[in-house]
């Protein structure tokens, strides 16, 4: 069989290596993808929302399965795009159709979801330009420090944490009425801050049935000690210490089961990852947001753990059938520490040279903002590549992880050397 990944970053190249190693798949194509993928898959140019492409590359390679990276195509309607088309309707998507999407597509769609369904989360409204001094009015109810949501997709850029009440205020009429976030922010949600130390919980899901997979936690300030700019994530850990069994436990009593449960009941035929963002509060799991995809860098901790045949579950997913499928998990830990281009996650400059990567004997480079250009492997993005470890503790995965990376060099490389620091 031949399968077609969607996507560039390390999330899709740690799709295409645990893919490569099942023994049912003939060829990997990944679109665009990057330096890590062009080793072990074909890399397709084109772009994800061109589904026209996306189509011709299908036909042309006999692909028999598309495997979703990123929350774009997802919410653009690729899937649907697919059932739609005679040619493409029994190919199957790994990924949610539109109606799913907006879990992720639209805050205020989420937050609705979860208050129908009875998941746990944040007390909050959802207000437009039309009734902004409602919104200054519901921001008067909440303690500080106060919680600003863009409904739209904005690059990871659409959350704001505010301690000032006339910050707030500001911030909400600058994202409703000066569009700060173009029609993301046309919608804005307010929502009282959770606190508690954060996680991830992932789930893969065949619309009917469940597996849970690895817990894991990122990071995402670009300087030491969680200071610093926002990032798309700089480093993660699986599993997480303080979700223990118990914990667990409650997450899927009271947040997977009901999430899974309400998609069934709305009618939403879901077959994909259900990313949670979790806050654990004194051993209660209180839900930040959902995502319809993997995280990145996430999946670079929590796809090497899974030691199933992936494309077994994708065949579950794509099937109905994923609770008759083998289901195992390695109890080594996992680390990854990414590597970004110096200026980012402002300006930074592409094109650099990579060397020492032949080198790297005891991780596993995930490649992320990476090109091949005149037979050199050159960055290409903010976030170049994750350098993922096992070990027995957090510790040795870590140590592990930093030693390759002191054999890797790009001009003005610059990483995280704290990652785990709050967890060791």
């Amino acid at each position: 069989m031949n399968i077609l990944i969607l996507g560039s970053g390390g999330r899709e190249h740690a799709f295409a290596l645990k893919l490569s190693q099942s023994n049912k798949i003939n060829q990997l194509f990944v679109a665009p993808g990057n330096a890590g993928t062009d080793k072990i898959a074909k890399n397709i140019n084109i772009s994800l929302t061109d589904f026209e492409a996306v189509k011709k590359t299908v036909l042309e390679n006999e692909i028999k399965m598309v495997v979703v990276g990123p929350e774009v195509p997802l919410v653009a309607g690729i899937h649907d795009f697919f059932l739609a088309d005679e040619d493409l309707k029994n190919i199957p998507v790994i990924g949610p159709k539109k109606d799913g999407a907006l879990l992720e597509g639209s805050k205020d769609f989420s937050k609705q979801f979860m208050q129908k369904h009875g998941v746990p989360t944040a007390r909050y409204q959802s207000f437009t330009k039309e009734n902004l001094t409602e919104g200054f009015a519901f921001l008067e109810t909440l303690a500080p420090p106060f919680v600003l949501k863009a409904d739209g997709l904005a690059a990871g850029k659409g959350v704001l944490i505010l301690n000032s009440l006339e910050e707030a205020k500001a911030e909400l009429e600058e994202m409703v009425s000066n569009n700060k976030f173009g029609e993301a922010s046309s919608t804005v949600v307010i929502e009282e801050f959770l606190k508690g130390i954060e996680l991830s919980v992932f789930v893969l899901t065949d619309g009917k049935n469940y597996k849970i997979l690895p817990s894991a936690k990122d990071y995402k300030r670009i300087s030491e000690g969680d200071t610093g700019l926002n990032t798309g994530g700089m480093g993660a850990i699986s599993p997480v210490p303080f979700a223990d069994e118990a914990f667990l436990n409650k997450v899927e009593e009271l947040v997977v089961k009901p999430t899974i449960a309400g998609l069934l009941k709305d009618g939403i035929d879901y077959r994909g990852f259900i990313f949670i963002g979790l806050m654990n509060d004194n051993g209660n799991p209180s839900v930040v947001e959902y995502n319809v995809r993997m995280g990145d860098p996430e999946t670079e901790v929590v796809l090497p753990r899974i030691e199933s045949d992936l494309f077994d579950l994708f065949d579950g997913v794509a099937n109905q059938n994923l609770d008759e499928k083998s289901f195992k998990v390695t109890s080594k830990t996992a680390t990854t520490v990414m590597l970004v281009a110096g200026g980012y996650p402002e300006a930074y400059e592409k094109n650099k040279e990579i060397t020492g990567l032949e080198n790297v004997t005891e991780s596993t480079v995930f490649h992320a903002g990476t090109i091949i250009k005149d037979n050199k492997v050159v960055s290409n993005g903010g976030r170049v590549m994750a350098v993922t470890s096992f070990g027995d503790t957090i510790e040795e995965a870590l140590e592990k992880s930093y030693r390759s990376i002191a054999k890797i060099s790009f001009d003005k490389m610059n990483y995280r050397k704290d990652i785990g620091f709050d967890l060791i």
